[in-house]
């Protein structure tokens, strides 16, 4: 016997999908500022060759560009402020961050077990995977908002840039960061796909259907 059971609270899932938009907004804008001085390679060739920002109209929007990125750049930050103080409130960030080392071996587990490679583990509410993945989003967001400030102020916050190496270090890491967004991204989307609806359901309505013995 099939029945729904509650998997994520509604404060949850309205992080999740405020969170969503905001980070495309900000990838998005943060391109439009990084054309006018797209500096990083990848061997000879630009990371985005100059075809890139005309075919989706990235270029010469430098002051659009900072204008979108600071103002979506606070929601973000307010967002994540939340997020953060409810989990901590909540206590759902025992079942969120990793308690052990064996968490990380576990992890692995699972991404082989993604892969084929490995047989399936048990899990609570998140997965190992799932709970480095999600731990280490926050840390690359705080990372995000330091480097941030620190390439945008790199005077005023000399100390903050000096953090990161300086100003090039601290656009380095900010660039890395969001490459890393990027990428969890797409392995996030992945991994729901593979999923099915069952679990997409609960991060849609919060509930999940599971097996009850009678």
């Amino acid at each position: 016997m099939q029945k729904l059971k509650l998997k994520h609270p509604a404060a949850i899932r309205w992080f999740h999908w405020i969170n969503f938009p905001l980070l495309f907004l900000m990838i998005w804008s943060g391109l439009l500022i990084y054309w006018a001085n797209d500096v990083y390679r990848i061997g000879p060739l630009h990371f985005f060759p100059a075809w890139v920002y005309r075919v989706f109209r990235m270029d010469h929007r430098l002051a659009e560009g900072m204008a979108l990125h600071f103002v979506f750049m606070w929601l973000f930050v307010i967002n994540g402020i939340l997020y953060v103080a409810y989990t901590l409130i909540s206590g759902e960030w025992r079942l969120l961050v990793p308690r052990s080392l064996s968490t990380f071996r576990n992890a692995w587990h699972v991404v082989l077990h993604d892969l084929g490679l490995h047989k399936p583990l048990p899990q609570d509410k998140y997965n190992a995977a799932q709970q480095v993945s999600y731990s280490g989003i926050i840390v690359m967001g705080v990372g995000s908002v330091l480097t941030g400030l620190a390439i945008y102020k790199p005077a005023q916050l000399a100390w903050l840039a000096a953090l990161f190496g300086g100003y090039e270090g601290a656009r380095l890491i900010h660039f890395v960061l969001t490459i890393g967004y990027v990428l969890f991204f797409v392995v996030h989307v992945w991994q729901v796909i593979r999923a099915g609806w069952n679990n997409f359901r609960g991060i849609v309505i919060g509930y999940e259907l599971v097996e009850e013995n009678e």
